[in-house]
């Protein structure tokens, strides 16, 4: 099954500094056919506008994943952790038995960037925070793990979850694979560009979801730059 969700139809809030679409249920925006896919539990488009962002706020028991697409993105914590994750890059957040942070933009254009959150395997577990580099050349024609929980992938950024992130850059015309194991979900949005996915196309913010697959076969229809979520 693959099944089109164009970013027209998904949650939306817009609250001045930030312009936010929901893939998921979230905040004042539910749906109960889209509640979670698998142990996605939360995929937002975010757009923050310049010198603003998130003040302070807890989390706990939840793998925070965040790509950021344009811009860069600041985060400080209550471990004391502080860094600032630029576009193509990634930083994930283990919120485990508590955590309280902010994330802002203190850069000069608005940041764009997926937030994506995974219920962990395990609750209970210390809190942890990390941002890694991948330059976009490193994925350019294939998709390439970024973070992950499954055995093996260890190039990526820990999560504590039975899952994975995926990404990829495509030229125009360029097709990449991704086999999908027996009974796992994937969820994958074009971050920029238009793609092909079976008999479906999707533009830069629409979601497809998929399941009962083998094999995801994505091909550009124009440049494009793909993520995608791979959960039990």
């Amino acid at each position: 099954m693959i099944e089109l969700r164009p970013r027209a139809e998904l949650g939306r809030a817009n609250h001045g500094w930030l312009d936010t679409h929901h893939h998921f249920s979230f905040a004042d925006y539910h749906d109960a056919s889209r509640m979670h896919w698998g142990r996605l539990r939360v995929w937002n488009d975010d757009s923050i506008a310049a010198h603003s962002g998130f003040p302070p706020h807890p989390h706990r028991d939840m793998e925070i994943v965040t790509y950021v697409r344009k811009g860069a993105i600041s985060h400080e914590d209550s471990l004391g952790n502080s860094g600032r994750t630029v576009a193509g890059d990634v930083q994930v957040m283990s919120a485990g038995t508590g955590i309280t942070h902010s994330e802002f933009n203190q850069e000069d254009e608005t940041c764009e960037l997926f937030q994506i959150w995974i219920y962990p395997d395990r609750s209970g577990l210390p809190p942890s925070w990390g941002t890694r580099p991948f330059p976009r050349g490193e994925r350019a024609g294939a998709f390439v793990t970024l973070a992950s929980g499954i055995e093996g992938d260890a190039d990526a950024l820990p999560i504590r979850a039975d899952a994975r992130l995926v990404a990829a850059t495509l030229s125009a015309g360029q097709v990449a694979e991704y086999p999908i194991g027996a009974g796992r979900k994937v969820y994958l949005v074009p971050a920029s560009g238009r793609i092909e996915v079976g008999e479906v196309i999707a533009a830069a913010g629409d979601g497809v979801a998929i399941c009962d697959e083998a094999l995801l076969r994505v091909k550009a229809v124009e440049d494009s730059e793909v993520v995608l979520v791979d959960a039990r």
